[in-house]
């Protein structure tokens, strides 16, 4: 179990290491071969109907019918732990997912990403799916 942690914690901190670029590409151009990309991060709670926590396959299915099909260009996916404060006051603490996406800006990805959020939360009963939006510099 440390090993995974340990693991979960270093994907997640790189996460925040890459996310945290996006500073120095909002007012900035982007130094060749970097051009500026839109992130958005999702972060989905797993646990469904508060009893259980949603299987692998459940989760592959998912980002296999709604997400692939509307981000074809790519993602990254990381495991970690949250927690957050329930509208009924509850802090909820539960296994999650973060999907990390980047796209070209001025595409009209809105609806696609609500879509996603919207999909989630209605197959797994969710009361929602975090939503956070940057600019980054990026190349490959």
């Amino acid at each position: 179990m440390p090993a995974r942690g340990w693991t979960s914690r270093r994907g997640l901190a790189l996460a925040l290491l890459v996310c945290s670029a996006g500073a120095a590409a909002d007012g900035a151009a982007c130094a060749p071969p970097a051009q500026p990309m839109a992130r958005v991060q999702l972060l989905f709670g797993s646990t469904i109907d508060g009893e259980r926590t949603l299987g692998e396959d459940e989760w592959r299915r998912f980002v296999d019918e709604e997400v692939t099909p509307r981000f074809p260009e790519g993602l990254t996916e990381l495991s970690g732990h949250g927690q957050w404060r329930r509208p009924d006051g509850v802090i909820s603490h539960e296994p999650s997912r973060v999907l990390l996406m980047w796209y070209t800006p001025g595409q009209d990805r809105g609806r696609d990403i609500e879509a996603v959020r919207e999909a989630y939360k209605t197959r797994f009963k969710q009361l929602s799916v975090m939503r956070v939006d940057g600019m980054d510099c990026v190349s490959f």
